[in-house]
């Protein structure tokens, strides 16, 4: 071949990979400029990293709706549980220092630490907390009621009962983590923020990120959370500040941060040629520790089809086109991100969102995945994501029609409204204050949230949505055996009657 003809050839090649790559980066925007709209999703951050390279980081619409102020690469978004991963490494580096090894027992290193099952509490060892599977039930409902330190949280979550055999099973576990984050506190001599920040953010170069929620306001540069309600459209809720959980999902980072760690994670725990994480070790991270039932894994499996789904140290996992995928989504109120990784294919993606629910989220890692790791996109995986999501919504509705149906018309409660109130405990979650308001009652919950319910029928109310969290469900009050009022149900649990309002018994119960 003539120097010509092979000059000719290398800038026909060149100009071919160009176009594939251009070809990508047009497909994905605008995927995700569609799905903004389609979902509603204020702002949004993607980033994609192939083989150590940058191969698409893109910022979309605003942080705040009142101000319309943009979104850029260095606006904090929050990681939700995709911190876990971190928190996962974090420990890692003190296995490759010696100072921690995976089998050790909890208590080694947290004498203090207690579960409501002797055995489990004696058995669990460190890598029990990062895999779901220890056997005792999950109680998210302990910083959801509540808010005090990690230590007064850990304490109370000793009650929470056995759910199955130790590592016999699968329940997803917040506290778990809280735990972790407490034995790296323990080991290191380090709260568990300061440790990431020093032996992960900042050898990574990840200036912006803040391991603190409530960090985010000195930080400046944040986005606002959102619910989007298609009657009144979005509605900013107050932000999460449960930094007692925290090494659960707190950690907030920007699109410009999440580069360096993108490329961490295709280099194999690697950065700039530092070795981080030992090899061995970054790679017992992300193998499969925990099988999880069907049940407990995400509906986009309906889509996927997997053939096997597993855990790993912060990592859920599945066969995607032949290649094991391993990914975490985050999710806290009015806030979402996915991160996922194909280490055969060198291709890590990210994103993040100030939507609740924004599952955009799944589309956007499968259509990237498809675009850079298998170079192709044989799939609408905006349009498949976005209908499952619609038919689930859909069936939603149609049990929220069946509840309605259910209530029976033209009940009262059994006593006056007043006898309702008082405050009521449980010995996990707390106190509750029952209160009569316009509505109906309002319970006020450890000082820290609260919920007002309407009459729905005889002794039950209904929760209105109006509340941090959205959420809408139904309570009911139990009589003791001399008449009076003495449980209140809620979310599953119940609070004991602790002060008890005095009424006439002999007033009738009035309509509401």
């Amino acid at each position: 071949m003539s120097p010509k003809r092979f000059y000719l050839f290398l800038f026909l090649l060149f100009g071919i990979q160009l176009s594939q790559a251009q070809s990508s980066t047009e497909r994905l925007d605008a995927m995700i400029r569609q799905g903004m709209e389609d979902w509603h999703i204020p702002g949004l951050a993607a980033v994609v990293v192939q083989d150590g390279k940058i191969a698409f980081s893109r910022v979309y619409g605003i942080r705040d709706v009142k101000t319309n102020t943009p979104v850029d690469p260095q606006t904090l978004f929050n990681m939700g549980s995709t911190t876990k991963a971190v928190v996962c490494m974090a420990l890692g580096i003190l296995v490759d220092r010696g100072e921690l090894a995976w089998n050790d027992k909890v208590r080694e290193h947290l004498p203090e630490f207690r579960l409501s099952d002797p055995y489990i509490t004696e058995e669990a060892r460190v890598k029990d907390l990062l895999t779901h599977n220890l056997g005792i039930a999950q109680a998210d409902l302990l910083w959801v009621l509540d808010s005090v330190s990690t230590r007064e949280t850990l304490r109370r979550f000793a009650l929470a009962k056995k759910a199955y055999p130790v590592r016999g099973g699968y329940q997803y576990n917040n506290l778990m983590y809280a735990v972790a984050g407490e034995v790296i506190q323990a080991v290191s001599g380090k709260h568990w923020t300061d440790f990431v920040r020093e032996e992960l953010f900042t050898p990574l170069g990840m200036t912006r990120t803040v391991a603190k929620a409530t960090d985010i306001f000195s930080a400046g540069n944040f986005v606002n959370p959102y619910f989007y309600e298609e009657e009144t459209g979005f509605i900013q809720v107050p932000f999460n500040r449960s930094d007692q959980i925290g090494a659960a999902g707190m950690i907030w980072t920007c699109a410009a941060d999440m580069e360096n760690y993108l490329r961490f994670l295709v280099g194999g725990g690697t950065y700039n040629d530092q070795a981080i994480l030992k090899p061995e070790t970054f790679a017992y991270l992300f193998k499969p520790h925990t099988l999880l039932p069907e049940s407990g894994f995400y509906p986009t499996r309906q889509l996927t089809k997997p053939n096997w789904l597993s855990y790993g140290l912060g990592w859920f996992q599945h066969d995607y086109r032949g290649q094991k995928l391993d990914f975490h989504t985050g999710s806290i109120g009015g806030l979402v991100a996915i991160a996922g990784i194909i280490h055969d294919k060198k291709t890590a993606v990210y994103v993040l969102a100030n939507r609740d629910h924004a599952e955009l989220r799944h589309a956007i890692l499968y259509q990237a995945l498809d675009l850079w790791a298998f170079e192709d996109t044989p799939r609408d995986w905006h349009r498949e994501i976005f209908d499952l999501y619609e038919d689930l919504r859909e069936k939603g509705e149609v049990r929220e029609q069946d509840q309605l149906k259910s209530r029976v018309q033209n009940t009262q409660t059994s006593l006056p409204l007043e006898a309702y109130t008082g405050t009521y405990s449980h010995p996990m979650l707390g106190e509750v204050k029952v209160s009569v308001v316009p509505e109906g009652i309002q319970m006020r919950f450890n000082n820290f949230v609260n919920f007002k319910a309407q009459h729905w029928h005889y002794d039950t109310f209904r929760i209105m949505s109006d509340n941090r969290y959205r959420f809408e469900g139904l309570l009911g009050f139990h009589p003791g055996t001399d008449g009076s009022v003495a449980e209140l149900e809620a979310f599953g649990e119940r609070f004991a009657t602790k002060v008890s309002t005095p009424f006439e018994k002999t007033t009738p119960g009035i309509p509401l």
